[in-house]
């Protein structure tokens, strides 16, 4: 007989990871959320609540953010990603 407490559901909210590249990118370059809001044209709101994980982001809001802070966004076939890891990690580190 199982006696242990049914594990309630996590409240934790998803991360994403395109989210977490960007943020970090942000804050290298010293750009505060609302000068990345207003160059991307979002509301500073939208910004504080995509970086908090408090907001599923569209396809479009990344790319204004990724445009403003002078990325790409990129599509790698699953199959390929450890290998362009490694292969990114060796020109990154260099």
């Amino acid at each position: 007989m199982n006696t242990a407490a049914p594990s309630e559901p996590s409240a934790e909210k998803p991360s994403y990871p395109l989210v977490t590249a960007l943020t970090a990118v942000r804050k290298t370059r010293q750009m505060t959320q609302a000068e990345l809001a207003n160059q991307a044209g979002l509301s500073r709101m939208t910004v504080q609540r995509l970086e908090s994980n408090g907001l599923d982001p569209r396809l479009s809001t990344l790319q204004e953010m990724a445009r403003v802070l002078e990325q790409e966004l990129v599509v790698i076939p699953a199959h390929l990603h450890e290998a362009f890891s490694a292969w990114l990690a060796e020109r990154v580190d260099t």
